[in-house]
């Protein structure tokens, strides 16, 4: 007898469960998570500049404003979805070395320097 009361018992739980109501709130939760990790991704993705890099950047005169930064996010991540690491970033007549891995500009070369240089350990070549 004990089993019929508990299988009844079960029968109205099911009843007065709202299963849209279950997976509505997985769905939001599921969401809540996924724009969060975007919007950290999206933040690890803006281009820093290293301490060489920065230095270079001032004695050379290059101007890295907001719309060179931009331009190099992009081909940080054309780069990244080649597979490559370690770029050579053409924007208009500088030259950026970029490591698609820390996101990082580790030199940069304005167009008087480019003539009769070498560039090594570079693995591609994005042109902005």
């Amino acid at each position: 007898m004990t089993d019929i009361n508990f299988i009844r018992n079960i029968s109205n739980i099911n009843n007065n469960l709202d299963i849209n109501s279950i997976k509505k709130q997985n769905i939001d939760s599921k969401d809540n998570t996924f724009s969060k990790l975007l919007k950290e991704k999206c933040q690890k993705n803006t281009v820093s500049f290293s301490k060489h890099a920065t230095e270079r950047i001032e004695e050379r005169n290059i101007n890295v404003g907001e719309g060179v930064s931009s331009r190099l996010n992009e081909a940080i991540v054309q780069a990244k979805g080649k597979g490559l690491k370690n770029v050579l970033v053409m924007i208009d007549s500088t030259a950026f070395i970029v490591n698609t891995l820390s996101n990082k500009v580790i030199t940069a070369v304005n167009n008087n320097e480019l003539k009769e240089n070498i560039f090594t350990n570079i693995d591609g070549a994005v042109i902005k």
